[in-house]
């Protein structure tokens, strides 16, 4: 019998801060944990992924707990001059490999 891991997902936001962006956040995330999912958030934004290390992070339940209230998006959102060119959307691409995440919401 074959097995499989569970889909690794990650969510970035992007561009400038808007009302409601921790709400979906928080949404992605802990829909996809009650679908077996395995959720990665990239912070600050495109250039996270760039970076990659401790910009992307895996996600609990609790983790996006009490953050409705708060104003911005808790994982931050940067303009990334590095990922307009071929190496850092090459970069972004290996970080993402590197986590086994398949599927990004933006």
């Amino acid at each position: 019998m074959l097995t499989s891991r569970p889909t690794q997902i990650a969510v970035l936001t992007s561009g400038g801060d808007a009302p409601g962006m921790n709400a979906a956040v928080r949404s992605v995330v802990r829909t996809a944990i009650e679908k077996g999912l395995e959720v990665y958030a990239i912070y600050e934004g495109y250039q996270g992924m760039v970076e990659g290390g401790e910009r992307i992070r895996k996600m609990s339940w609790d983790s996006v707990g009490g953050i409705l209230h708060k104003g911005g998006t808790i994982i931050g959102t940067a303009r990334s001059d590095d990922f307009r060119t071929r190496e850092g959307r090459l970069a972004a691409a290996a970080n993402l490999m590197a986590y086994g995440i398949d599927k990004l919401v933006i």
